[in-house]
């Protein structure tokens, strides 16, 4: 398998310590060896050096979520997200892609998104391409997996009176970069939004995955975007402090689920916190801020859908454990999956209904 020397590099640093086995939301779900990142190294080690890359190696590389968890937590500093980006990439141009990975990047060719869905009619007035400065880029999940995220968002904007157009026509590139790592085809989902992204001179990224995409990975790949990128947490708390939207302070407690983008790659745990400081009280469950374990997946719920909702339940049982009551999300991917999932007595919102239902 032709993979950089950088990802044999990080292959063959893995001491195989054990250190990563408690932290992997997929390796907690199905309680499988095969799903810690020290297991994945191994295999990976294996057919670097010439074993045949069997159907339960390929599995393997796709029952991970790339959410970081176990980098974090790498007591000699590995990133296995590396070599994971680019045997899903060799698996590819070999040919040797599972089948229902196959489906869903049939599904992005034909349909402009892996869910193979068309958008839901409940948005034809809101996602209207017009003119302005600012583009609100709600993201692939938002779109076509919560539509009622978009709808709040909109409503949210509308009392705030901005001036704003909904980046609906391209994807930024995130579903396939994560199904097929580094290939050109992500590369060119990348150019085709930043050449439509470059017409604006504001981007505000709703979902913290695509914000690390622009932030990092289009820089590596000599991508430019001219326009100012913007955090959708971070354009809400500044038109919060603007006045732009005002709230109303009370003694509500709010559970951030924090988003392993903003937390590990974006390294900023705290925007949400600061939300919620507007307009409630701060109460963190179990594992947060980089420690934090992921709550859902929407691409691996396409083709593992019992082992995403098992990391959704092992999430509220964190929940449990501190006797909070209201979660408040930051990505529409843990959204979908905590409310799908939700016990009884408790609470599932997004940081812009949080928002909304402190408006004055």
């Amino acid at each position: 398998m032709n993979i950089s020397e950088k990802a044999k590099g990080i292959i063959d640093s893995c001491r195989f310590c054990w250190m990563c086995r408690h932290i992997c939301p997929i390796g907690n779900a199905t309680g499988q060896e095969r799903n810690t990142a020290r297991a994945r190294a191994l295999c990976a080690s294996l057919v670097v050096r010439g074993a045949q890359t069997s159907d339960d190696i390929k599995d393997n590389l796709y029952e991970c979520t790339l959410c970081g968890a176990c980098t974090n937590n790498c007591m000699t500093g590995w990133d296995p997200k590396v070599f994971v980006r680019e045997m899903r990439r060799e698996l590819i141009l070999e040919g040797k892609t599972p089948d229902y990975i196959m489906k869903l990047l049939e599904n992005y060719f034909a349909k402009g998104n892996v869910y193979g869905k068309e958008i839901c009619s409940c948005l034809d007035e809101v996602l209207v391409d017009k003119k302005s400065e600012t583009l609100v880029f709600m993201g692939e999940d938002a779109i076509y997996q919560s539509p009622e995220s978009v709808k709040n968002v909109a409503k949210l904007l509308s009392v705030a009176n901005v001036d704003y157009t909904f980046g609906n026509l391209y994807d930024a590139g995130s579903s396939i970069y994560f199904l097929t790592g580094p290939t050109a085809e992500a590369l060119a989902s990348a150019k085709k939004f930043a050449s439509y992204a470059n017409g604006f001179k504001t981007i505000v990224v709703y979902d913290p995955v695509d914000l690390s995409l622009l932030l990092h990975e289009y820089k590596e790949w000599g991508i430019e975007i001219s326009a100012k990128i913007v955090g959708f947490n971070e354009y809400l708390l500044s038109l919060i402090n603007e006045g732009k939207l005002e709230v109303n302070k009370s003694d509500v407690e709010y559970t951030l689920q924090d988003s392993y983008a903003y937390a590990r790659e974006l390294d900023d745990p705290d925007l949400g916190r600061r939300l919620i400081e507007k307009v409630g009280i701060v109460k963190d469950m179990l594992l947060i801020r980089k420690e934090a374990n992921l709550a859902g997946n929407l691409i691996m719920n396409e083709y593992m859908p019992e082992v995403i909702k098992t990391v959704a339940l092992n999430r509220w049982e964190n929940v449990e454990g501190m006797n909070c009551s209201t979660v408040v999300t930051e990505n529409p991917a843990e959204y979908v999956m905590l409310k799908a999932t939700c016990p009884e007595g408790k609470k599932v919102i997004s940081v812009e209904e949080m928002i909304l239902e402190n408006l004055k």
